[in-house]
């Protein structure tokens, strides 16, 4: 297991863990506040997927860590049953909509507004 830490002063301090035993899949990066756990150490340079762990960060952290995972574990569960389907289920969870939408862009937290999650409840 290897860590190192990434320092942004826009964004605040976070660790990137590295870890293959952590991951079911095609999965390859989670973000656990205050940690962003990676499969391989070569994708610590996927400025995409550590934007998109990023925005994840930001989502734990504005519903104060614990009710985040809550609502996520709850959301998926209702989604999986919606779409009989749990990576579909996955894909189309709020959080993952606005991080995936928004995974390309560097700027974004920047002007990212409170709850900008909640916007991508209900659309398709």
């Amino acid at each position: 297991m290897r860590k190192d830490f990434i320092f942004n002063p826009r964004t605040r301090i976070f660790m990137v863990i590295i870890s293959k035993y952590f991951f079911y899949r095609n999965y390859v990066g989670l973000s656990l506040w205050p940690f962003i756990i990676l499969k391989n150490p070569e994708l610590s340079q996927d400025r995409v997927l550590i934007n998109h762990e990023r925005i994840h960060l930001r989502q734990q952290e504005e519903l104060f860590i614990l009710p985040f995972y809550f609502w996520y574990l709850l959301e998926w569960s209702l989604k999986t049953c919606w779409y009989l389907n749990s990576y579909k289920a996955y894909r189309n969870l709020s959080f993952e909509r606005e991080a995936y939408s928004h995974e390309s862009d560097p700027t974004y937290l920047d002007r990212r507004k409170r709850f900008a999650f909640t916007r991508y409840l209900w659309r398709k």
